[in-house]
């Protein structure tokens, strides 16, 4: 494992486990939405596709992300692993609506120095609607991805459970 995504849906623990991972085994990790988003105001990364390519370029790195469209092909092309965290909406639900409780309540700032607002909440790019509309097209995008030829020589770990995650975890 030198290259690692660690997938899943929106509130599944894929940041969680990534930097634990990354730490574990000395692996710089790097936060996929933290480099989309690059400013107030959700402004989004022009040069994100240059900026995966210099990082996918580096011999080791952990990724918590399938990848936006415009360098989704580019990280499962370079990954040596795939940790997919394949939880139901019973786990990630309430998972997200913890965090984005907490992130509107505190104001914590995160990518790119913005916020969760209460307005955001009738978003339907709110986390919490996204978790919950892009369930089911994202475990089937992940499902097509594990099984394609392409990707083939990668090595994947799947996670039906939290703590299969945590077991697989403790035993690095």
């Amino acid at each position: 494992m030198q290259r690692i995504l660690v997938v899943g849906v929106t509130g599944a623990g894929k940041s969680t486990l990534a930097r634990a991972v990354g730490a574990r085994l000395d692996v710089p990790y790097h936060e996929m939405d933290g480099l989309y988003f690059c400013g107030p105001g959700w402004a989004v990364n022009d040069k994100l596709a240059e900026t995966v390519s210099r990082i996918v370029a580096e011999p080791r790195w952990i990724i918590d992300s399938v990848g936006y469209p415009e360098v989704r092909d580019l990280l499962w092309e370079r990954a040596d692993t795939v940790l997919w965290l394949d939880y139901g909406r019973r786990v990630v639900l309430p998972r997200v609506l913890r965090r984005s409780l907490r992130r509107s309540l505190t104001r914590e700032r995160i990518f790119g120095g913005n916020r969760e607002t209460w307005a955001g909440w009738f978003s339907r790019e709110h986390p919490v609607w996204w978790a919950w509309s892009q369930h089911t097209g994202r475990r089937a995008e992940i499902a097509r991805r594990t099984s394609d030829a392409r990707f083939a020589p990668l090595d994947t770990v799947r996670f039906a459970r939290p703590d299969e995650a945590t077991a697989w975890l403790a035993s690095l």
